[in-house]
């Protein structure tokens, strides 16, 4: 049985992991620890939760706890991720993997030094959708790839506490939106890539609420990407993806989330053929994954070299449009 501690008491922790656990006869959700220990306690009961701890240094230091879910702002996504894995734990942890490209290669170093998994939370990675995109692209099927269209954009209103709209705790929709295009680019064609232009807007200094990028991978596709959160966008997200290639073109709606309606459109000889792919949500495949990992079934897809070039893809991204990476906004 794999105990699970949960690091702050934040709202995706249902959806996430409670109810996948829920499902699971070899998970169970041990114990969860917040600012407070009245906050604490207020979920544990909401989420029948047996343990409830009043700060996070209670939780990384017991002995019957597994694997933390760090669900934190990224801007303590670093400092407490280490520290559990100095104590022992292995680290299923939120995305975006850090403030910056340094504090990942330190996360990346205290699970290397502790013998322990940090894998990162992109849900998507795991769902049998994009395993079918990645089979469509190296089988062939579509040809050589020569242009990408990329976007992840929803409304997501500012209100009080909203760490999204904080930029010292790790805000801007590159960082919560953006960063999901970006990886699934750097999954299928290339860790690294060249940017070509960036361009964000920002109605706070160095809050992006929107951002637009061209990249280039090595003898790859031209790939456009978007991102938005501002407040005239629609509450239902547009999370797609168009591969344009010499012999065919896909697009998918809704990769992000395709347990909750998806679309997979295939266009060849001028025929269009639309389906969808069976799966579990992308949270129930991604706790499969992670105890899989711990069980030495199988090895992460993410985290590790991957994390950090991520991260050097986010800081990058941020200079080219004339901002700050994160981790110099604290």
């Amino acid at each position: 049985m794999i105990r699970i501690g949960l690091l702050g008491a934040a709202r995706i922790a249902d959806k996430a992991i409670i109810q996948p656990a829920a499902k699971r006869s070899d998970a169970v959700i041990a114990a969860v620890a917040a600012s407070t220990l009245e906050k604490a306690q207020v979920f544990a009961k909401q989420f029948d939760i047996e343990l409830a701890l009043g700060s996070y240094e209670a939780l990384v230091t017991r002995d019957d706890i597994d694997l933390i879910y760090n669900a934190l702002p990224p801007s303590m996504h670093a400092e407490w991720s280490i520290k559990a894995l100095q104590q022992g734990k292995h680290v299923l942890c939120e995305k975006p993997f850090a403030m910056d490209a340094a504090e990942a290669k330190a996360m990346v170093a205290a699970a290397d030094a502790s013998g322990r998994l940090l894998i990162e939370g992109y849900h998507y990675r795991f769902h049998p959708v994009f395993a079918e995109v990645e089979r469509l692209l190296k089988s062939g099927e579509l040809g050589t790839i020569h242009t990408v269209r990329s976007n992840f954009s929803v409304r997501i209103a500012e209100t009080p506490g909203s760490l999204r709209h904080n930029v010292p705790l790790g805000g801007g929709a590159l960082m919560d939106l953006g960063c999901y295009p970006l990886h699934w680019l750097r999954t299928l064609f290339g860790s690294t890539s060249e940017i070509l232009w960036a361009e964000a807007i920002c109605p706070k200094p160095q809050l992006d609420s929107s951002f637009e990028l061209r990249l280039q991978f090595p003898n790859g596709p031209l790939c456009y990407v978007g991102c938005a959160m501002s407040e005239h966008l629609s509450r239902h997200h547009d999370a797609s993806l168009y591969l344009e290639g010499d012999k065919a073109q896909l697009e998918v709606l809704n990769l992000v989330a395709p347990h909750q309606g998806h679309k997979l459109c295939l266009t060849k000889d001028g025929e269009t053929h639309e389906y969808q792919i069976k799966g579990d949500t992308t949270y129930d495949h991604q706790l499969e994954h992670t105890l899989s990992c711990i069980k030495g079934e199988t090895k992460p897809l993410t985290g590790g070299r991957d994390a950090i070039d991520q991260m050097q893809l986010i800081d990058d991204a941020y200079i080219a449009a004339g901002l700050l990476p994160r981790g110099l906004c604290k």
